[in-house]
């Protein structure tokens, strides 16, 4: 009981400051709320600090829908399923990458994030892109986003490289 009580005044105090939903019910520390996980992957775990995609550096040639050049970034526990070849990003894990013009110049963020359960039709995948200034321009079970990466659904639903 007093463990449950703990655990209840914990999230009032996270979310009763409007904090970054630093901890949920399952574990796992970003939400899938546009405005609350953008300020968790640019304030509370700056997604700029973590490893670039195996193989890829920054501004790598891209191609539609995502921009001429791009930079991918992975969290460290995505990075760790991907340098072990486990076939799966595990849920909690992310995949930002970062949508130049042919002038380098940022266009726009698109995020991949693993939450079990989200949307098993689709990999338990969220989606979301937003611009340079952090409006959010698509976020969700965004069905673009599903309908093109579902041709890679093999590999957990990444095209920027092997998973496994």
């Amino acid at each position: 009981m007093r463990a449950k009580i703990l655990a209840s005044s914990l999230l009032a105090l996270v979310f009763g400051f409007g904090g970054v939903a630093a901890v949920i019910a399952d574990g796992h520390m970003a939400p899938t709320e546009g405005k609350a996980f953008i300020r968790y992957i640019t304030e509370k775990d700056d997604y700029t600090k973590w490893p670039l995609f195996p193989g890829k550096g920054k501004l790598y040639k891209g191609a539609h829908p995502h921009g001429a050049l791009l930079t991918t970034y992975v969290s460290p526990d995505a990075m760790t399923a991907i340098r072990g070849k486990k076939g799966v990003i595990p849920s909690g894990g992310i995949i930002v990458k970062e949508n130049y013009s042919p002038e380098a110049k940022l266009a726009a963020v698109t995020v991949m994030y693993k939450k079990a359960g989200y949307n098993p039709d689709a990999g338990d995948w969220y989606w979301i892109k937003y611009a340079p200034n952090g409006a959010i321009e698509k976020e969700g079970k965004v069905a673009g986003c599903i309908n093109c990466h579902r041709a890679v659904q093999g590999n957990d639903w990444v095209f920027t490289g092997p998973v496994k």
